[in-house]
């Protein structure tokens, strides 16, 4: 039997050359921003901790020469700009978030950006937060995921065999005898009362 193969030609799940190199050039481009953000925080701090070094707000405000509360003040205003936070509230700060804060600090500060202007621009921009993978999981080829039917079908296959299986047995049997038995009992009490009702009318 010949192997699947996709609209291009390609074996499926296979990425053909021209999706390959297009996937290698975004993976290349994504590892050059990183190495760019890895340099420009080694110049920024120069404090010889590692680029991915946890780092406090007082380091960071200092570092980019901004007042603690500014930064605070961001996180409010930006809902992608997410510190780690530890007991006490206090704020430690990932290579990530501080790569956010040069860019905001550069469209507001730099640019004249408004925060609703900074916000949308960053909504524009591809994320330097977003890995190769992204641009992987934008190859994978259509014939690779399963099919709706397939993961349908058989649920419902079973769901309709089940009560087949035990049409001798009823579900609802027990729990129907039980209603009945309770009102028999229900109907007995309502007889009882009944005459008691009647008797003393009649002593009456």
């Amino acid at each position: 039997m010949s192997a699947a193969t996709s609209s291009t030609g390609a074996p499926a799940g296979r990425k053909t050359p021209v999706r390959r190199r297009a996937s290698e050039t975004r993976t290349r481009a994504a590892t050059e921003r990183t190495a760019g953000d890895r340099t420009g925080h080694d110049e920024l701090f120069n404090d010889g901790k590692d680029v991915d070094a946890l780092r406090t707000i007082g380091e960071v405000a200092k570092a980019l020469g901004l007042r603690q509360h500014v930064l605070r003040y961001w996180e409010e205003q930006f809902p992608t700009l997410t510190p780690l936070t530890r007991a006490g509230g206090r704020r430690y700060y990932r290579s990530e978030d501080i790569a956010l804060l040069i860019e905001i600090d550069r469209l507001l500060n730099r640019e004249g950006y408004t925060i609703r202007g900074a916000r949308q621009a960053l909504g524009r921009r591809p994320s330097r937060v977003r890995s190769a993978a992204a641009s992987e999981a934008l190859d994978t080829e259509p014939e690779a995921l399963p099919s709706l039917e397939s993961l349908a079908v058989e649920p419902m296959t079973e769901a309709v065999a089940e009560p087949q299986a035990t049409a001798d047995h009823p579900v609802g049997s027990d729990a129907e005898q039980v209603i009945v038995e309770a009102l028999l009992l229900l109907r007995g009490h309502l007889e009882g009362v009944r005459s008691r009702l009647s008797a003393a009318i009649s002593e009456d």
